[in-house]
C-alpha cells in the first residue's frame, strides 16, 4: 500500500491542502496539471520553483493540491509553499536549500487584512475634522 502524506499551507486567504504520495513527478492544482497553466506568467513561475530547487527529486512523487480562497498570488504562494512542505516531508535534506533560497517556501504567512471598522472609511482611517 502506497503512503500519502497529507499537507497544509496558507497566505492570506488562500488555503492550500496538499497530498504527496508515491508516483511519476506530477503534480495536480484542482484536478489540473501544473504544466497546463501558461509558462510564461507569474502563477506558473512561482508555483514551479520548488520543483525546480528540488532537482529530480519530486518526480518520485505524485502531488495532488485543492486550493480555494484568495487571490491570484496569495493562491501561488500557498501552492509553491505546499510543494515545498510536501517534498520536505518525504526528502528531509532538501530542507536546507529551500530555506537558504526563501524562508516563505517552508514558513506560511499569518499576515491578514485588517476588519473595517463602522462608521469609519478604511480599517484604521478616521473622518477628518474642520474645526472652521
Amino acid at each position: 500500500m502506497k503512503k500519502s502524506t497529507i499537507i497544509v499551507s496558507k497566505r492570506k486567504t488562500a488555503i492550500a491542502n496538499a497530498v504527496i504520495k508515491d508516483g511519476t513527478g506530477e503534480v495536480y492544482v484542482n484536478h489540473r496539471k501544473l504544466e497546463s497553466f501558461k509558462k510564461d506568467t507569474m502563477f506558473a513561475l512561482r508555483t514551479s520553483e520548488p520543483l525546480k530547487l528540488s532537482g529530480d527529486v519530486y518526480k518520485k512523487y505524485n502531488i495532488y493540491i485543492s486550493i480555494n480562497g484568495g487571490g491570484q498570488i496569495a493562491r501561488a504562494q500557498a501552492i509553491r509553499a505546499a510543494i515545498a512542505k510536501c517534498l520536505v516531508k518525504k526528502e528531509k535534506n532538501l530542507r536546507k536549500a529551500f530555506l537558504e533560497y526563501d524562508r516563505s517556501l517552508l514558513v506560511d504567512d499569518k499576515r491578514q487584512t485588517e476588519a473595517q471598522k463602522p462608521y469609519r472609511s478604511a480599517a484604521r482611517a478616521l473622518k477628518q475634522t474642520s474645526y472652521r
